[in-house]
């Protein structure tokens, strides 16, 4: 049986046969905005994997990492990632985490392309406002050194992508359209 990805926004089927395209980076860089408007261009199916997380779990990231501990929600996200594999030609934004599994990548690529969306910490911090209280690693004293730290720790991963677009170069419709050059040429 297929999975249906309930959080995923409609577009075209699933295509096993198409690769999907991947959008990675740190918290803030955009990866849901620019997915979104990317997929609905497209008309594929755009997936954001903690979105799909929560809504299987029933409760928040924060909840997730709060009462069962990061570890198992990496495991989700390993899991989730897995069923990847039986659908294709989505957006899918992980979380910026994601990539620190080596795993989850060598499950979806190839033939799956990845793009880094590239962000200064200091501007994906702002970027997030309020909202980084929802980030379970950004809830800590120092936000700013937590995404420093985030970011050096992922950069060689982040950068490994196929495709990097550097989303403070250009607008937001600027870097979307390169999001859709990038996935069209793809798949």
């Amino acid at each position: 049986m297929t999975p249906t990805f309930r959080t995923s926004h409609p577009g075209s089927a699933a295509d096993p046969s198409k690769p999907h395209t991947i959008l990675v980076g740190l918290p803030g860089s955009g990866k849901t905005t620019i997915g979104e408007a990317a997929a609905k261009q497209l008309g594929r199916t755009f997936l954001d994997l903690d979105l799909e997380i929560e809504r299987r779990e029933g409760r928040s990231i924060g909840q997730i990492f709060a009462e069962k501990g990061e570890p198992y929600f990496r495991k989700k996200e390993r899991d989730l990632t897995e069923e990847l594999t039986l659908v294709g030609n989505m957006i899918v934004a992980p979380g910026g985490g994601w990539i620190s599994n080596a795993e989850n990548v060598a499950l979806v690529r190839p033939p799956g392309r990845l793009i880094y969306l590239k962000v200064r910490p200091e501007t994906a911090l702002k970027r997030l406002g309020p909202m980084r209280m929802m980030r379970p690693l950004l809830t800590r004293p120092d936000p700013l050194g937590e995404i420093k730290r985030l970011f050096s720790a992922r950069q060689a991963a982040y950068e490994s992508a196929d495709s990097v677009i550097d989303t403070e170069l250009y607008d937001l419709q600027r870097v979307i359209q390169k999001v859709t050059e990038l996935a069209s040429a793809a798949g």
